[in-house]
């Protein structure tokens, strides 16, 4: 590829590779525009850069990236447009090769799953490097998909020899008791993110049956209570609705050759006011022990739909606006 009026002009040598880059008509261009509120004009396999230095300057570093991706087998799709444009946004020295093609697992479908941030490499690192690891943040930032695809691969490399999946019932009080059916049709509306999450990397028959053999296990952190968990991989999810005295629990149960990964968002606590946070007081006491890593995401990790990172964002807005009106 080669660069030519002094950064204005970028010409890429593979013309199929460049409509990949380019999009259909042009929409992966606009939307790299749009973001940085530039103009991006082609014509063939050569784009002409108009507007300011700062954002013409990330936009050819967006591109030449995205390039090198396509150039190493990597299928660049709209939202990968997106999650480039925020992480060189952040970081315009941030290498996307390291973070995309950081797959950590293959679904069954044939689908790759990598890191879409820098937070998210950062996670998938401290899993890999650390026994228990905390990841904190709003929704859709990746926090218990990637676990789960962390765990999974441990299972299917035999790393690990079971994966256990928990969270709160935090409507129920736990006790369950006033659920209609029986004990798994009483959990099972709590549980049901993690059952989704776990369905999207492997069949769903192969899902069933290596929970049938408990080599996947999937219960209310009540059922945690008295175990030592050897040779597993357990992720605690909403851990934000753990009490205090959940939370201790939980993490003295974890046994050897274990890995545990509690994730949670501190600004949806669903407790009771007078109860503490599990998640929160866990942040407080840990932070400093060595081992134990903590992960923050912001909205900018946001993986889901573009306006779930708009929604945040105007929450958050609302809820500062609303602080120096009650203060």
């Amino acid at each position: 590829m080669n660069e030519a009026d002094e950064n204005k002009k970028l010409v890429f040598n593979n013309i199929e590779l460049s409509r990949q880059l380019f999009g259909e008509h042009n929409r992966h261009l606009q939307r790299i525009a749009d973001a940085l509120e530039i103009r991006i004009h082609a014509r063939g396999n050569t784009v002409s850069l108009e507007g300011d230095s700062i954002g013409s300057n990330l936009a050819r570093n967006i591109l030449n990236q995205l390039y090198d991706l396509l150039k190493s087998g990597y299928p660049v799709y709209p939202n990968d447009i997106d999650y480039a444009v925020r992480v060189i946004c952040n970081d315009d020295r941030a290498c996307l090769k390291d973070i995309f093609l950081d797959t950590v697992y293959i679904t069954s479908k044939k689908r790759s799953i990598a890191p879409k941030s820098l937070n998210q490499k950062d996670y998938i690192d401290a899993m890999r490097n650390f026994d228990i690891v905390f990841g904190i943040g709003p929704a859709g930032t990746g926090k218990t998909y990637l676990a789960m695809a962390m765990a999974v691969a441990a299972l299917s490399k035999g790393i690990v020899n079971r994966i256990i999946l928990t969270r709160p019932a935090v409507e129920a009080g736990e006790t369950l008791g006033f659920l209609p059916g029986d004990l798994t049709e009483k959990v099972d509306p709590y549980l049901r993110p993690l059952y989704d999450a776990l369905h999207d990397m492997m069949r769903f028959e192969k899902a069933s049956g290596l929970m049938q053999q408990g080599v996947i296990e999937v219960a209310p952190i009540a059922f945690m209570r008295g175990r030592t968990l050897n040779d597993s991989f357990i992720i605690l999810d909403e851990a934000q609705n753990t009490t205090s005295e959940q939370m201790k629990m939980f993490l003295t149960r974890i046994g050897f050759n274990s890995k545990a990964v509690i994730t949670g968002d501190i600004t949806q606590v669903d407790l009771p006011a007078h109860r503490r946070s599990g998640l929160i007081e866990a942040r407080n006491i840990l932070q400093n022990i060595k081992g134990i890593q903590f992960v923050y995401f912001s909205k900018t990790d946001v993986v889901r739909h573009r306006l779930v990172q708009e929604v945040i964002r105007a929450y958050e807005e609302w809820d500062a606006q609303k602080e120096k009106t009650d203060t």
